[in-house]
């Protein structure tokens, strides 16, 4: 018996009506489910620019004390010159330290700095990039310097902050990725014990077993892809609000996710939700259709 396009349609409709609040509440999970596995990748790939545009940046940053003497500025600047793994550096006063500080963090910052408050800082390049740890011990205790950062220490508490993020995320996409499984099999499952006097029809009159299971199994591919397209949408959508959220800030400018990641993610989650309901529906049409 040949299998047409439009019996399968009709036949795929037909089941999701019949089972429609099972069919929802597998969307959505799998709409939340894989909403959360973007949200991770889209995560990470902000954190991984992040991180590039922090190695990209100077290697060695000496605050200064806002009320240091100039003596003491005096003999920072020549310890600084000295220091052999310092290859060059600038030096920013008040003023300046605080208009740099207004443009990188923007005016939520700028309104609570004056340029009295923000300390002066030595920008320092090094020789060895990987001598940052090093070099800035040599200051950390010095008279007049209130602090010294470089950027791995950024990235590495950006990292640790970003990778338990996305271990919390991906455990609960993953929990909620196995109830969209279970959700979408039980959906497929009432279809069948609905249909089952129909189904028995069927193999009377000759239906091969793929006529009969595949308007089955292409209602859990649909209900996985209709799960999977609303996820793309709330990541689409999250994207565009931390895109209009940073370009009103002025913060984190560099996190800003490429439109190709943003693409691949978005394929990614597309793909995701199709197996996700062909695995459901397959794992059902073989467990409880009794061909």
């Amino acid at each position: 018996m040949p299998i047409s396009p439009g019996y399968v349609a009709r036949e795929t409709v037909t089941n999701l009506w019949r089972n429609r609040l099972m069919a929802i509440a597998a969307v959505l999970t799998v709409a939340v489910s894989l909403s959360l596995v973007g949200t991770a990748l889209l995560l990470r790939q902000a954190v991984n620019s992040e991180l590039f545009n922090l190695n990209q940046n100077v290697d060695l940053q000496v605050f200064v004390q806002p009320k240091a003497s100039i003596a003491e500025i005096a003999a920072l600047r020549a310890t600084i010159s000295q220091t052999p793994q310092i290859r060059k550096f600038i030096y920013l006063d008040h003023e300046q330290s605080y208009r740099l500080a207004c443009q990188i963090s923007g005016p939520s910052v700028c309104s609570v700095l004056t340029p009295k408050t923000t300390p002066p800082v030595f920008r320092c390049t090094l020789t060895n990039p990987a001598a940052a740890a090093s070099v800035a011990s040599i200051f950390e205790h010095y008279p007049g310097v209130y602090r010294t950062i470089y950027p791995s220490q950024a990235a590495r508490e950006l990292t640790s902050v970003s990778n338990v993020l996305q271990i919390v995320l991906l455990v609960i996409a993953l929990v909620l990725l196995v109830s969209a499984l279970v959700l979408i099999l039980n959906a497929i499952r009432m279809a069948i014990f609905s249909r089952r006097r129909e189904v028995g029809v069927m193999r009377l009159v000759g239906a091969t077993s793929w006529f009969i299971r595949l308007p089955f199994m292409v209602e859990g591919l649909v209900q996985g892809l209709i799960g999977a397209v609303v996820a793309a949408g709330i990541v689409l959508l999250g994207d565009l609000g931390i895109r209009t959220l940073i370009r009103h800030v002025g913060q984190f400018s560099s996190a800003v996710v490429p439109g190709h990641d943003l693409i691949v993610t978005e394929v990614f989650v597309v793909l995701m939700g199709a197996v996700i309901g062909a695995v459901g529906s397959a794992v059902a049409v073989r467990k409880f259709l009794d061909l």
